[in-house]
């Protein structure tokens, strides 16, 4: 079954709205950003988020001691990393940490996914346009390992780039994020490189309506992931 989270929430009407719909994670945002929380806010926040739905913290080249603080209080249980973290703060954030962690990748071409392809030390990927947040898509032509320019798929002898970031990277199991909406999350959750279809869907700005989180939108999405269930099978 596919999980979803639903990321950026600040409000205690974003806690409501996904206690009703049970995504799988719920994101709080502490890198800067106009949905960034203060450790004091998601505390709150966090005080009121049903049982199951997995708190994660998003972190832009934080201070590994200050995840580790709140991941001792019980305010995340999950790290997403969306800076310039490399496999060496990875390893001193486990050393400290025993939270998941989840590394955002920013994917323009398939070279993107190599340096994460031979391990990390990360539990998670998550492939995205960029910083987070920006509700842009990026080519999902380059997860499925399609070479754009003659139509042969990794492994074919003709994309050795290709097949190495295309399939070995995907061992790790993999979150979608980036333009994600009601519109489009099916095909999102049809991905499949050589290898397992996604893990999970993230979405922010797709569950929004003039930069505030959106109820029906929400439910809506949830809704759609646990439809298309099988889909990850």
């Amino acid at each position: 079954m596919p999980k979803i989270k639903i990321c950026g929430l600040f409000r205690q009407e974003d806690i409501s709205y996904v206690n009703e719909a049970r995504p799988d994670y719920a994101g709080f945002v502490f890198a800067k950003s106009r949905r960034q929380v203060t450790a004091s806010q998601a505390a709150r926040l966090r005080s009121g988020l049903g049982e199951g739905i997995v708190p994660v913290g998003v972190f832009v080249n934080a201070p590994v001691q200050d995840i580790a603080a709140l991941y001792r209080e019980g305010v995340i249980a999950a790290v997403q990393l969306h800076g310039s973290e490399d496999k060496d703060y990875i390893r001193r954030l486990k050393d400290v940490c025993e939270a998941p962690a989840i590394k955002a990748v920013s994917v323009r071409n398939r070279e993107d996914l190599l340096p994460w392809a031979a391990g990390s030390g990360a539990d998670f990927l998550l492939l995205d346009h960029g910083a987070g947040g920006t509700g842009e898509r990026f080519n999902w032509q380059l997860v499925l390992g399609d070479n754009p320019a003659d139509g042969t798929r990794p492994g074919s002898g003709q994309d050795t780039a290709g097949c190495t970031a295309g399939c070995t990277a995907f061992s790790l199991p993999y979150f979608i994020a980036g333009g994600i909406t009601v519109h489009n999350i099916t095909e999102a959750l049809s991905l499949k490189p050589d290898g397992p279809k996604p893990y999970g869907i993230d979405v922010s700005s797709g569950a929004e309506t003039g930069g505030v989180k959106d109820r029906d939108k929400i439910l809506k999405l949830v809704e759609l992931v646990r439809r298309n269930g099988g889909l990850a099978e």
